[in-house]
């Protein structure tokens, strides 16, 4: 797909735009109802839509497929990053007011990381074809390790700071609580970071190894950057609601982490397949039609095993 410089601009203006949107129904301190949250959940994904819609209609079927299958993938992969999203805000025990404002500052921070990621992996993939045997090579060890985790029914019930953000509180000193939705004050004549910065750092940052896994699995879908980078800005944007929608559910979805292995391991195959075709060697290759029928399916699989499981654990602790 033949995306010209200007094109990319009215994208990034138009993505602000929706963005300072957002912002400005959201900046007053306040908890988002269920009906906050699953209005601008529809909202976000009716976007996404229609701008599938759009690269159909003005570009044509593959990469309005390639779209939708990498944001399908994303949003799927972003449900994931919830459950970390909820140990952060135990840890840093946020006021339910003030967490939506955290998470949408989390993710402009994330969206922006994800963006110079996604270019250094079209360069890469750009100068050298190799990388798609590591990109799937680590694909499929990710899956695999999610497998092993999810069969040791071992949960993190903690969330471990990462060197950054022990750096930052190391060398700036916090105030001892929460002063409102400041970053920064100044008290007894010094100048204090607070909670709040250290929490939008801590969802911003985390989100790079969520992005070790879904930057690879995107680009298995499809070497088109300015699909790979919509694709991740729709996913991320609307992931501030779905926190808010989906929380209770979270803990349902007991399969996840099976459906993402799949998810995972399957896309690495992908890539496999294509770097050796690449390489000379006559072996078929994965269309993005049956790639995005597999996406689907395992994700509407998983889904229903889950909440079928759940309600019988359930059933069965009430007996």
């Amino acid at each position: 797909m033949d995306v010209s410089f200007a094109l990319w601009v009215l994208t990034v203006v138009v993505l602000c735009a929706l963005i300072a949107i957002d912002f400005f129904f959201g900046r007053k301190p306040h908890e988002v109802s269920l009906k906050e949250a699953g209005t601008w959940t529809v909202i976000w994904i009716v976007l996404a839509c229609l701008f599938g819609v759009g690269l159909l209609v003005f570009s044509g079927g593959q990469p309005a497929s390639e779209f939708f299958a990498g944001y399908v993938t994303e949003k799927s992969l972003s449900v994931d990053n919830l459950f970390v999203f909820v140990l952060i805000m135990t840890k840093f025990a946020v006021p339910v007011e003030f967490q939506a404002r955290v998470l949408l500052v989390g993710v402009l921070i994330a969206l922006v990381l994800r963006a110079i990621f996604i270019a250094l992996g079209a360069a890469l993939i750009a100068n050298f074809s190799w990388v798609f045997y590591i990109f799937g090579a680590f694909l499929i060890w990710t899956a695999w390790k999610l497998i092993v985790e999810a069969r040791s029914q071992q949960e993190d019930d903690e969330w471990e700071e990462n060197r950054f953000l022990k750096s930052v509180e190391r060398r700036f000193p916090a105030t001892d609580g929460y002063r409102g939705t400041k970053l920064v004050v100044r008290e007894g004549g010094r100048r204090l970071i607070t909670p709040m910065l250290i929490v939008m750092l801590a969802i911003g940052t985390t989100d790079i190894l969520f992005a070790l896994d879904s930057i690879p699995a995107i680009f298995g879908l499809t070497e088109d950057a300015y699909i790979v980078f919509t694709a991740n800005a729709f996913a991320l944007m609307g992931l501030r609601q779905l926190y808010f929608l989906i929380g209770g559910l979270l803990k349902k979805l007991v399969h996840l982490s099976y459906g993402l292995s799949v998810i995972l391991g399957f896309i690495g195959v992908k890539l496999v397949l294509h770097a050796l075709h690449e390489s000379g060697v006559h072996v078929p290759e994965i269309s993005i039609a049956v790639s995005l029928a597999v996406i689907c399916g395992v994700l509407a699989v998983t889904t229903v095993t889950s909440l079928y499981a759940s309600r019988r654990a359930r059933e069965a602790a009430e007996r």
